[in-house]
């Protein structure tokens, strides 16, 4: 089949986030919203009859997956990755996000020290703050448009901090880096030689672009399969994050035991309905249209790259490796710091972009846009920046 991704559906009183919080968090009612990282495309059409079938049936009692589900998800990763998943090392979340912060206390104490990569996704630090547990910081390095790894600095924060856990974001968001096989190894070297455990956040492991391929953490060696958690979900592939439902990967059988204790002390039982339907039929059919609507993006984010250095070159684009979300850099406009850029974009030019201070204050100057849109959107978006950053 051939799915078109350049219909623009109306997203308004649909009780999205992306849409429905602008009076609430004070954004303009007429902003055009680029960005919270979910898609503007109706997810795949089998996904969509799968949940159809079941509204049909009408019970919607309590729920677990089965073979169906395990079938499906492990022959997506044989076949998209080359890793073999075996279901025991499955368990299911409400999210990534939830599930970092089971992590963080069933592996850590108060106090403890826990290691990020700024700019990163802002709930890594806020989770680790409101757990009561120390952020620890290993800048990466913006290196020709491209972010890097500073290992030294790596190992003696793990040293000097006593470090117990490492959140790794892979493919990362926002930088758009997909981290190499040799570069994983590094990481993992260090904190096996420290044991420091790994918990490694991989939504975006799917979207990945060109020569660009991502490896699963778990697969780099069996010490390292040992010594890892990895946080998937067909949410950012399959534009199905409302659905509350992510797979949790962890091979080692007394972390996997850790974690579900943890887990258990929520009350959280059964996973949702709707998540075990739609991620069924999304491993098992949804491959075709996932392949052509990862195409689409590309051209999208392609096109942003191509139409700032026509009307605003000094915007500088972070053409991503991996994910749906482009890195804008305004550091050029030395001249306006970085709440005046940032009101600019949101007030005048009406596009309501992520602040690149939400990634830490390495993102000062930095604004984050979604791709996965409508070209029509994307346009409209970007015509309306470059307007107010060419005066």
């Amino acid at each position: 089949m051939s799915y078109s991704f350049d219909s623009v559906i109306d997203r308004k009183n649909t009780f999205a986030i992306k849409t429905d919080l602008a009076a609430k968090r004070k954004k303009p009612l007429d902003a055009l919203p680029l960005w919270v990282a979910d898609m503007d495309f109706p997810t795949a059409p089998c996904i969509q009859k799968a949940l159809a079938e079941r509204a049909d049936h009408g019970i919607f009692g309590y729920s677990r997956p089965d073979i169906r589900y395990y079938s499906a998800i492990k022959d997506w990763f044989i076949k998209r990755h080359n890793f073999a998943l075996q279901d025991e090392w499955i368990i299911n979340t409400p999210g990534v996000v939830y599930a970092l912060a089971m992590a963080i206390r069933a592996f850590t104490e108060k106090g403890d020290a826990v290691l990020i990569q700024k700019p990163v996704y802002y709930p890594f630090f806020n989770t680790i703050a409101m757990n009561e547990r120390r952020v620890i910081n290993n800048s990466l390095v913006l290196k020709n448009n491209r972010y890097e790894i500073d290992f030294d600095d790596f190992e003696d924060k793990i040293k000097t901090n006593n470090v117990k856990l490492f959140i790794l974001c892979s493919p990362h968001n926002p930088g758009g880096r997909v981290w190499t096989k040799d570069e994983l190894k590094a990481m993992s070297s260090i904190c096996l030689k420290h044991k420091v455990l790994v918990v490694s956040d991989e939504i975006h492991c799917d979207i990945t672009f060109e020569k660009n391929v991502h490896t699963v953490y778990a697969s780099l060696s069996q010490e390292s399969a040992q010594n890892s958690i990895i946080c998937t979900s067909p949410s950012k592939t399959f534009n199905l994050a409302g659905l509350q439902f992510s797979n949790i990967i962890i091979a080692n059988k007394d972390l996997r035991a850790r974690f579900q204790r943890e887990v258990d002390k929520t009350g959280y039982d059964e996973p949702s309905l709707a998540g075990i339907i739609a991620a069924t039929a999304a491993y098992r059919e949804g491959g075709e249209w996932f392949d052509q609507a990862k195409k689409y993006i590309w051209q999208n984010i392609l096109f942003i790259q191509s139409y700032v250095a026509s009307h605003c070159p000094k915007i500088n684009v972070i053409v991503p490796e991996g994910t749906y979300l482009v890195w804008l850099d305004f550091t050029a406009f030395s001249e306006l710091s970085a709440d005046e850029i940032s009101d600019r974009i949101l007030n005048k030019a009406k596009v309501w972009l992520d602040d690149g201070l939400m990634f830490g204050k390495e993102g000062a100057k930095f604004q984050r846009i979604n791709a996965a849109t409508p070209r029509s959107t994307l346009e409209s978006a970007l015509r309306q920046i470059c307007t107010e950053f060419t005066l």
